[in-house]
Order: C-alpha cells, then structure tokens, then sequence
C-alpha cells in the first residue's frame, strides 16, 4: 500500500522511497545509513550546504522571538524590510522593490500578474498576453503551468490561464514574428536567463539581449525566471548579471534559503514599478500568508551573509570548471552526446540505448545523486561546498554507469 503521502511528480501507486534523514556539508544521508554526494543540491538549491548550525540556530531565535506575523497593509517587520534592501542592493536594479512568496511557482504567478497590472494601471489595460519559451519550466500553479513550455506539464488540467503565447526556444525569428502579430497586447515575455528543469540549456549568443530590444521597441515587459540562476548558481547574484542584460522583473527562491525554509519573491524593477505606483488610489490586491515571512528573511540574511564570507560565487565558477572538462571527455570518448551549462549548473545528454532513469538509479547504487531529465538529460547543480574530491567522485561514478562499470 502507498503511503499517505502523495509525493510530488510521483507515480501515485509508488510505494518504496529512499528516506534522507540528514545532511553535512554536500553529502545526504538516508534511513538505512547509505550517504550520498548531492549532485544537484536537492532541487537546484542547496548552496550553502547540509546541516550549517549557525542557519538553525538563526531559525531558532526568531521562532522564539515571534514565530510568524503577516505584513498585509499596516504591517512590516525588520527582517523583511532588511532582506528587501540587500536583495536590491545584489541586483541589477538601480530602483526596485521585492514582493515576497513562499515558492517559485507564487512567485512567478506574481510577476504575471505584476505585468498585467503595471500596464493596466500605467493606462495599457489592452497589454494581457504573456509570452514563454519552449523547455521553460516555471512552476506548477496555474499561471505557471499555462506557461511552461514542457508540455506533459501542461496535460490534462483542464482550461489554463489565457493569453499566453509558447514559442519555440532559442528562435529569434519565431519570437520577432510574435512581436509583429500582437506587439501591442503583449504584457511580457518571461524566459529563464539558463532553461534549467528542462534540461539545462544556456542561452545562444545574443538572445537574451534580443528579447531585451524586442521588449523595449514594443512596450513590453522582460521577466527573467531566475528560481535556479538566482543567488549564485552562475557566479554572479544573478543570471542577468552574468549575461549582462537588465531585465523588469526578476523572479527568485531556492538559493536564497538554500532551501533550509520556504521563500521566494519577484524582484519589481523601474518600469513595472512606475505602473503599480502611477495612481494614488491603487491597492495591489495580491498577496500571501506568508509573504515576508521573517524566520525565512531572517534565515535568507544568513544564507546570502555565508555565500559572501566563504565566497562561494567564485565557488560557482570553480566548481563548473573542474565539472566542464570531465564532462567534455565522456563527450569526445562518445560516452555523452551532449554537454552544456554554466557556472554550477550544467546539464548532459545521454546516448539513445541508454535509459537515463536507470542511469540515475545506477548513480544512486555508487552513492552520487543527479537527476533524471526524459527523454536522455542527466543535471548537475552541487552545493557550492562540494570540494574538489567529491566533484571528481561524480565524474568517475557517472563514467563507470556508462561503461557498465
């Protein structure tokens, strides 16, 4: 019998589960006592590592201190006003603001509905349709469903959201002939600066900077999805920064915590905020319980506080420097047929005779953890403090599956 757990992208009739019960540095440890090396920091977001005490205990005191209390209009509290502000100071921005959540999905559901608004209010009501990408992956609420571009995603749901707009990835010309049929409706485009969930796959050269003047000549919003990019992945804050190309919003979780408590947000930039503050009169009626929750702000200060003192964006870079050329020799030996990523995020493709479910349930077996991409993508995405040694344990593991070792 299954448990009572439902688990998340799970066959509901799955009944044997591996049990992780704790964690050090980069390394996962379950029930029956086998330990892992954590090849993808959970779900993309594990930079600070497993078990840091000085994170619990910061989680502890403000439990202690006051637990939770909503900042719905008369409230705020120190810790959500304070990560607000550093936040903003490690963006792009030069003004901005930053609407909390608790999970990528609110958080992109929020910048859909920031766009629209902003327009709305800035006297462009007409501006209601949101474009995505092909293999973006961004979240699983409504909004985010209706506009992912990983369509078994999107089945069997029933109506979605209107007005959206899926356009074949990495193609300008595709996203040059939405721009000329609807310009005028269009609300935003949002795109992850690097697609992670679908595989992995960085930007071609000079895209990015082609949505951004697309945006500009046609009035619309750019909004970078940078749940997994976001907080370092890539060696910078942000991917925008790596990229070098300033987008309106930027959408944000994962890393920010490293995971330890739920939290996300949507970093507001200068055009959508001269939408929400144009009218005196407007109530932004949007929100969540725990937006501005101050155990996760407070818990996401101390993350991003570890990530400077122990510099662990130029971590990032480092640690996809070692991955890239053992990555690159599977590829030239014919073991791998694709490699890609950047900083600490990179993404591989498999042979076709290979099952890459059974590639990862091998891994497992040698005690290394990558994830399972169909039809034939393996992921990276280590804790920032993965050493050298464990990096090279993965590479060597992932050889040994492909030789049938």
């Amino acid at each position: 019998m299954p448990s009572s757990f439902l688990h998340p992208f799970t066959p509901p009739r799955k009944e044997e589960f591996i049990s992780i019960v704790r964690g050090e540095g980069a390394v996962v440890f379950d029930a029956d006592g086998n330990q892992y090396i954590d090849g993808m920091g959970s779900l993309w977001y594990g930079n600070v590592g497993y078990g840091r005490r000085e994170i619990a205990d910061v989680i502890a005191e403000h439990a202690g201190r006051l637990g939770a209390y909503h900042t719905f209009d008369p409230f705020t509290n120190p810790q959500s006003e304070e990560l607000a502000d550093k936040i903003v100071e490690l963006s792009p921005f030069n003004r901005a603001r930053v609407f909390f959540g608790s999970s990528g999905s609110e958080a992109v559901d929020t910048a859909m509905k920031l766009a629209r608004i902003a327009h709305r209010e800035a006297g462009r009501a007409d501006r209601d349709i949101i474009v995505s990408r092909e293999r973006g992956y961004h979240g699983t609420n409504y909004g985010g469903t209706s506009i992912q571009g990983i369509a078994p995603n999107r089945e069997g749901f029933g109506p979605l959201v209107p007005g959206i707009i899926n356009v074949v990835a990495d193609d300008d010309e595709a996203m040059k002939q939405i721009f000329a049929e609807h310009g005028d409706r269009i609300a935003a485009v949002i795109t992850e600066p690097i697609q992670g969930a679908g595989g992995v796959w960085p930007p071609p050269e000079g895209y990015l900077s082609h949505l951004r003047d697309l945006c500009d000549a046609y009035g619309a919003f750019l909004v970078f999805d940078e749940v997994i990019t976001g907080f370092g992945r890539t060696g910078q804050w942000f991917g925008s920064q790596f990229y070098g190309v300033t987008p309106d919003m930027i959408t944000f979780a994962k890393a920010v915590t490293s995971g330890y408590v739920p939290l996300s947000g949507v970093i507001v930039g200068p055009a959508v905020l001269d939408g929400l503050e144009a009218n005196e009169g407007f109530v932004l009626r949007t929100g969540y319980t725990y937006s501005g929750h101050p155990v996760a702000c407070a818990t996401a200060l101390k993350c991003i506080e570890i990530q400077e003192r122990e510099g662990l964006l130029d971590r990032a870079t480092a640690i996809g420097a070692r991955l890239e050329p053992g990555l690159q020799a599977m590829l030239d030996e014919g073991l791998l047929v694709d490699v890609r990523g950047e900083g600490a995020v990179w993404g591989v493709s498999i042979p076709d005779d290979k099952n890459v479910v059974k590639v990862r349930d091998a891994l497992l077996g040698k005690g290394v953890i990558l994830r399972p991409i169909p039809p034939n993508h393996l992921t990276f995405c280590p804790p920032l403090v993965i050493t050298d040694e464990q990096i090279d344990t993965i590479l060597s593991s992932l050889r040994e599956v492909l030789t049938g070792g």
